[in-house]
C-alpha cells in the first residue's frame, strides 16, 4: 500500500453508488487515493453448500440464481461439467441454441452495463437509451424461453426448448434494430465529452498488471490481453462460428467502454450466424427420461469454462457416484477482476471510485463466500474469531440471528 496518505476513509458496504455491499478502505492524500483495501462477503447465500443437498438436475435451477444477469452462463458451465461426467454428447442443434441464448445474454448484460455506466458518469440520456434497446433483447429471450431473466433453457444433455421457425422473423427484426443502435453507440459514445471527462485515463490497468492479476473478460481485453474462452477453449457452437476477440490497449475506463460497445456489435454478428446456420436434429442427447438423469453421473471430477459477459466463469463438479454432487465450486469472473479494481483506484480521485468499481461490471452476489477455518470435527470459525461452530450450530446461529426458521 502506498505511503504518504493523510487519512483513511471508507466507501461502502452501504453507499449510494454501490448497489451491493462491498467495503473499500481508501488511503487518501487530499482527494487522491494512495492505497486501497477491499473487504467482501457481507452477504452469503450458501449456494455451494445447497448444491450438495440437491440432485444434479435440481442444481441447474439453483445455480441459475447465482446471478440474474449471467444465469445462462452459470447453468451452461455447470451442465457442461456434469455432461462430461455423464459421457453424454450434446447434439449440434442444442449447442447452437445454447450459443444463441448465451450471446443474447451478452447483449442484455453489456447494454445493462452501458446504462449503469452512463448513470454513474452523469450521462443519464445514455442510460435511458441503452436500457430501451435492452428491452428488445429481453423480448427476444422471453419469446424463446418464456422468461426475461432466468431462462431455464439448459438441461443435462441439451436444452429444454427448441427454436421454432416462426420465431425467427421476430428475432431478426429485434436483432437488426439492436445492431443498428450498437453501431451508433460505438461511433458516438467514445467521443462524447461527458464520457471522456469521466473515463479517459481513469482507473488505468496496464497489460502487465492485468496479466499478473489474472484479469478476465472485457476488463482484461481492454488492457490488451486477448483472452476469451470462446476462442481458447471453444464450447457449444463457437468452434463453428466466425467472430473476433475485441481488445484495446489503453487499459482505462474508456477502453473498457469501447471494448463492450464493440462486443455488442460482434455479438449481433454471432447471433446472425446462429440463426442462418442452425442445424436440424435433436435438442437433447440423453436417452433416458429427464427425471432419471441424475443417476447417470459417474464418479469423478470435471472443470468447465465459459465466457460469461464479465469474463471466464469456472465451475468445478466432483461426483461420488450418487445422485447428488459431492462438491460444486464456482469461480465467477467478478472474483478474478476484483484485484484490478484495487489497483485501478490507486492514483485516482475519490470521486472516481464508483466509476472504477462499475468498470468491471461487478456482481457481488456471485463472489460472496464466508470465511471459515475447518477443523477435524468439521467446525468453523466465524470471522476468524475463537468461537467454533459445527454446520448444524451455524444453522441454529442463523435462525437465532434472523429470528425465524431457516430451512
Amino acid at each position: 500500500m502506498s505511503g504518504g496518505s493523510d487519512e483513511r476513509i471508507p466507501v461502502g458496504p452501504q453507499h449510494p453508488s454501490l448497489k451491493e455491499p462491498a467495503n473499500f478502505m481508501l488511503d487518501v492524500d487530499g482527494e487522491e487515493i494512495t492505497g486501497a483495501d477491499l473487504t467482501l462477503s457481507y452477504n452469503h447465500r450458501g449456494m455451494e453448500e445447497a448444491a450438495q443437498r440437491k440432485d444434479y438436475l435440481q442444481n441447474i435451477y439453483l445455480l441459475e440464481r447465482i446471478c440474474g444477469i449471467c444465469s445462462h452462463s452459470h447453468t451452461t458451465a455447470y451442465v457442461q461439467a456434469v455432461e462430461e461426467l455423464m459421457d453424454v454428447e450434446v447434439p449440434d442443434r442444442a449447442k447452437y441454441i445454447r450459443t444463441l441464448i448465451g450471446e443474447l445474454e451478452r447483449l442484455h448484460s453489456h447494454l445493462l452495463w452501458l446504462g449503469v455506466g452512463g448513470h454513474e458518469m452523469g450521462f443519464d440520456t445514455l442510460w435511458h437509451y441503452a436500457w430501451r434497446d435492452r428491452e428488445l433483447v429481453l423480448d427476444s429471450l422471453e419469446e424463446l424461453t418464456g422468461n426475461r431473466v432466468h431462462y431455464a433453457i439448459n438441461t443435462l444433455g441439451g436444452v429444454r426448448e427448441d427454436v421454432e421457425e416462426d420465431q425467427f422473423p421476430m428475432l431478426r427484426e429485434n436483432l437488426e434494430e439492436v445492431k443498428e443502435r450498437a453501431a451508433y453507440y460505438a461511433e458516438v459514445v467514445p467521443e462524447e465529452e461527458t464520457v471522456l471527462m469521466r473515463c479517459e485515463d481513469v482507473g488505468v490497468i496496464s497489460r502487465e498488471t492485468a496479466s499478473e492479476l489474472c484479469a478476465v473478460g472485457p476488463t482484461a481485453r481492454a488492457s490488451g490481453v486477448p483472452t476469451d474462452v470462446r476462442k481458447e477453449d471453444p464450447y457449444a457452437a463457437y468452434d463453428q462460428l466466425d467472430f473476433d476477440v475485441i481488445t484495446h490497449t489503453d487499459g482505462d475506463l474508456l477502453a473498457r467502454v469501447i471494448v463492450r460497445l464493440e462486443e455488442i456489435v460482434e455479438s449481433c454478428k454471432i447471433v446472425e450466424q446462429v440463426l442462418d446456420d442452425m442445424p436440424e436434429g435433436d435438442i437433447t442427447g440423453a436417452n433416458r427420461p429427464t427425471h432419471t438423469l441424475s443417476n447417470m453421473v459417474e464418479e469423478g471430477e470435471a472443470i468447465s469454462r465459459y465466457e460469461a459477459p464479465r469474463g471466464e466463469d469456472l465451475h468445478y463438479v466432483k461426483s461420488d457416484g450418487t445422485d447428488t454432487p459431492e462438491r460444486v465450486k464456482v469461480r465467477a469472473p467478478t472474483m478474478a477482476n476484483w484485484p484490478t479494481v484495487v489497483e485501478g483506484l490507486k492514483g485516482s480521485y475519490i470521486a472516481d471510485t464508483p466509476m472504477i468499481v462499475a468498470g468491471i461490471d461487478p456482481c457481488i452476489s456471485c463472489t460472496a463466500r464466508i470465511g471459515v477455518e475447518v477443523t477435524g470435527d468439521a467446525a468453523v470459525s466465524i470471522d476468524g474469531g475463537d468461537r467454533k461452530l459445527s454446520l448444524d450450530d451455524l444453522s441454529d446461529y442463523a435462525k437465532d440471528w434472523y429470528g425465524q426458521e431457516v430451512n
